[in-house]
């Protein structure tokens, strides 16, 4: 199977997953349900997953797509914080609109008490590389201080997100997450911005 048809196969059955989890509820999808829904079968999904559990981790591909259509649709004139203020409003706004907390709520207990591979610290997912090339340039520009490092930056960055994030899970969604972000977001950056 080449490389492509591979990734396809398994993107499939991961949007097929995260799509029934939340229309349907974790606990109400079944394999059946997600193979139907992806178009596979279920050697396709047991050559890629031990069972629904194994999905819980995958999240973070979800938001990769996400991301990799924001990338398209990004003003190219935007500065570097305008670029990271605007990552974070979409994706958090799918977030609000279509990821249950409950399922995010497992998603970020599976990666605390993963053992292998934490999903959302994979430097070579997309979020990453995006946020590297908006800081890089943003530093470039001047726009950015450049007396931190570019993966220094990414890392305050991404643990800013995942602490709203966590919040918003712990405080069982009492507060908008998007109109939250809005407001403090922009107020975090700032001490990024070159003087």
């Amino acid at each position: 199977m080449s490389r492509k048809n591979t990734r396809n196969t398994r993107g499939r059955i991961i949007s097929a997953a995260w799509k029934l989890f939340y229309e349907q509820g974790y606990e109400d999808t079944t394999v059946e349900d997600i193979v139907f829904e992806s178009e596979t079968s279920k050697g396709s999904f047991y050559h890629y997953f031990d069972g629904k559990d194994a999905l819980l981790g995958t999240l973070a591909y979800v938001f990769d797509e996400k991301y990799e259509e924001l990338k398209k649709t990004m003003s190219p004139d935007l500065d570097a914080m305008e670029k990271l203020v605007y990552l974070n409003h979409e994706l958090f706004a799918m977030i609000d609109g279509g990821v249950s907390m409950d399922l995010l709520a497992r998603l970020l207990s599976t990666q605390l008490l993963a053992r292998g591979e934490k999903h959302l610290l994979d430097r070579n997912r997309t979020y990453f590389k995006l946020l590297r090339q908006i800081i890089a340039d943003g530093q470039k520009a001047g726009q950015l201080r450049r007396d931190r490092t570019v993966n220094e930056i990414v890392k305050a960055y991404a643990l800013w997100e995942r602490a709203l994030l966590y919040d918003w899970c712990l405080s069982g969604g009492e507060y908008s997450l998007v109109a939250y972000t809005d407001s403090m977001t922009p107020m975090f950056l700032e001490s990024y911005r070159a003087k």
